[in-house]
């Protein structure tokens, strides 16, 4: 008898622990829809000329103090897609979006929509052939995850 009330002691913490996963996904979900809602807002369209693109650290990039303090903790360990790119007389580190990262030539001339310091998609090529994509196994989820996140 003591092991039909240990099997449903742990039902009924499973079951606890998937209603508050659910609960605090569908929040998350909610807050993603806004932000990108606001980024597509604040979204311009700019002509750049990239001069490197590199995954490193955001502390590693070269970002301003103000823009340092606002980032999370847990985003300044972890790699994240980094575009070195000249607007206008001023050289500028962007980040990018996980999806056109590997779309972006270097030493080339650009038109990209940025919302912040966020490039979120390219408009326009200019001489520039349409890179390979790279395949792999990593690769591939990588960007399973990133579409799955966009839906």
């Amino acid at each position: 008898m003591n092991i039909w009330l240990v099997l449903a002691i742990v039902a009924v913490v499973v079951l606890v622990i998937l209603v508050v996963m659910y609960v605090v996904g569908r929040r998350m979900q909610k807050k993603q829809k806004a932000q990108q809602e606001q980024m597509e807002s604040m979204a311009q369209t700019v002509t750049m000329l990239v001069i490197d693109k590199k995954r490193m650290k955001m502390k590693d990039a070269g970002f301003p103090k103000i823009v340092m303090d606002q980032i999370p903790k847990r985003a300044n360990v972890s790699k994240v897609p980094i575009v070195k790119a000249k607007i206008g007389p001023k050289i500028t580190p962007l980040l990018c979006d996980e999806l056109i990262f590997d779309q972006v030539p270097v030493k080339a001339e650009i038109k990209a929509t940025v919302s912040g310091i966020y490039i979120t998609s390219i408009k326009n090529l200019r001489n520039v052939a349409p890179p390979e994509e790279k395949k792999g196994f990593l690769n591939k989820l990588r960007k399973k995850s990133v579409e799955a996140t966009r839906k």
